[in-house]
């Protein structure tokens, strides 16, 4: 095989640390559940708390969590603050993650 054939891989860089990061905070079990519960929505704290099925203290870490890393953002109104995915771009990423990835479709990613 000859070099020019070969994909270059980029060095490390701050950019790919960033997304790696993210990435990482999107794989935990629960931040994931949190991302599919807000999904095109903006939602409170109480009601994600609602949907999860987990409690106030543990869905406020992990939605700042996310928040550090750039994949949902956060707006105070009254005395509730609300959250929702920071893009369209990143909802579309998501939601290409859940059709590939989630158990319900896992017969349709390997060919038989």
């Amino acid at each position: 095989m000859n070099e020019s054939s070969t994909p270059e891989v980029p060095e490390e860089d701050e950019d790919t640390t960033l997304t790696a990061n993210a990435l990482k905070a999107m794989a935990h079990p629960l931040r994931w559940k949190i991302l599919c519960s807000l999904g095109k929505s903006e939602l409170s704290v109480g009601e994600i708390v609602e949907r999860t099925g987990t409690s106030q203290s543990n869905i406020s870490q992990h939605l700042e969590q996310l928040r550090n890393k750039n994949i949902v953002v956060a707006r105070k109104e009254a005395n509730r603050i609300y959250y929702r995915i920071r893009n369209a771009q990143l909802l579309e990423l998501i939601g290409i993650m859940r059709e590939v990835l989630c158990p319900a479709n896992l017969d349709d990613r390997v060919p038989h």
